[in-house]
């Protein structure tokens, strides 16, 4: 019942035109230099979203690889500011049309003191958006309905299409592609065998 009434009173928040989450009532937001924090206490967590506006003459990375070299980077960064953190958890995840990192922070500062961080990392051409939910070690079995619900609800805009993170959507070869090859090369080889065979047989006789 407790979680049913946390959803009931969350509020869609604008984190500006392209993306929306809900956020308790009783949120707050924060203007700095280079960034837009909103947060909030939850039931069990601490909501934090960050926006970060890349540079306005930044453009789209060109593959996928590009992609996750970027992401790699927030994450060692984020690592980076907690001393005594690991990473767990790191798996790709998709919102909308876009991909998108998540993983747990794991804090230890020695004393028995634990605390998780889950985030969700979302890139793209005009910003960075950063969704976490903290808590202690003590409630890890209590918040799984509020961080879903905390998560599941964020929107993004129709406008916002791969292509927004990364150009090209090649892959690489498929394993169809890689069979009619390889696979055709292999044919055009022994051909070759069997034509100098039988001019060696003919030259033989």
């Amino acid at each position: 019942m407790a979680i049913s009434g946390f959803c009931q009173l969350n509020k869609p928040v604008k984190i500006d035109s392209l993306v929306t989450i809900s956020l308790p009532a009783a949120y707050q937001k924060k203007d700095t230099t280079d960034r837009t924090i909103y947060s909030a206490n939850a039931l069990y967590g601490y909501m934090v979203v960050l926006l970060e506006p890349n540079a306005k003459n930044n453009t789209p990375l060109k593959k996928e690889k590009d992609l996750n070299k970027v992401l790699k980077t927030y994450i060692k960064g984020i690592q980076g500011e907690s001393a005594g953190s690991g990473v767990e958890n790191l798996r790709d995840t998709t919102i909308g049309a876009l991909k998108a990192k998540t993983f747990v922070l794991k804090t230890d500062n020695g004393s028995g003191d634990v605390q998780y961080r889950n985030f969700v990392l979302l890139y793209t051409q005009n910003a960075t958006y950063t969704f976490e939910y903290v808590y202690p070690e003590i409630r890890k079995d209590l918040i799984k309905d509020e961080y879903k619900a905390y998560i599941s609800s964020i929107r993004l805009s129709p406008e916002l299409q791969r292509n927004d993170q990364y150009l090209s959507n090649a892959t690489g070869m498929s394993t169809v592609n890689k069979i009619e090859i390889f696979g055709g090369a292999a044919l055009v080889i022994i051909l070759v065998i069997v034509m100098i065979a039988r001019k060696k047989k003919v030259a033989v006789s």
